[in-house]
């Protein structure tokens, strides 16, 4: 996977854009600035984002492809990150470290999926903000009309709300919803989607 993603961040163009996720954007606003973790950040349109709005920015991505435009974004938009070339396991935090965690097409298949958002629930301050938008189990059929729309095209990468409820069990549902939305996302997420988004607070 590694190699996959090396390639896909080897454009001079930023893959999925220098704009933060839209949702994501909206969310941060309205919280006080803090600790931020952003796991599988890629080229840092997020984490460059969040910086520039005041808070601390932690971001790893085991790609060093994304890693190294990432960074270059951060100098171009005069903010600093924290951003490591790992993998989660390889990532080490206290508990309760961070005020918020971004996760942002992150897709963890489903045999490590839960582990991997109770570890980084851990990390989270109580009321600290879990902020999600990932693709659903329904966005099978938007690929099939449109595979420019980007995401796994593996079920079991592929997320229902149910699951990110109970993978979250110790934070407070402020949102949990699925919904048809119109990516426009760089060159790998163009077009009509299904995804789940979800803001929840832990407890």
């Amino acid at each position: 996977m590694r190699d996959f993603w090396n390639h896909r961040y080897s454009g001079e163009q930023y893959a999925y854009g220098k704009n933060p996720n839209n949702y994501f954007k909206k969310v941060l606003k309205s919280l006080k600035p803090g600790k931020i973790l952003l796991p599988a950040e890629g080229e840092g349109r997020n984490a460059v984002f969040a910086a520039a709005l005041g808070w601390e920015v932690f971001a790893y991505d085991f790609s060093e492809v994304a890693h190294a435009k990432a960074m270059a974004l951060a100098s171009e938009k005069k903010v600093s990150l924290n951003y490591q070339i790992a993998s989660l396991s390889e990532i080490e935090f206290p508990n309760y470290f961070f005020d918020a965690i971004g996760l942002i097409y992150v897709h963890f298949p489903d045999h490590i999926r839960r582990s991997n958002h109770r570890h980084l629930e851990k990390l989270l301050a109580p009321g600290g903000d879990l902020i999600l938008e990932a693709f659903s189990k329904n966005h099978i059929e938007y690929q099939q009309k449109n595979p420019s729309v980007g995401g796994p095209k593996i079920q079991s990468q592929l997320y229902r709300a149910s699951d990110l409820e109970a993978d979250f069990k110790s934070s407070k549902m402020m949102l949990l919803q699925e919904r048809a939305i119109t990516l426009s996302e760089g060159d790998f997420h163009v077009g009509e989607a299904s995804v789940i988004r979800m803001h929840g607070v832990k407890n």
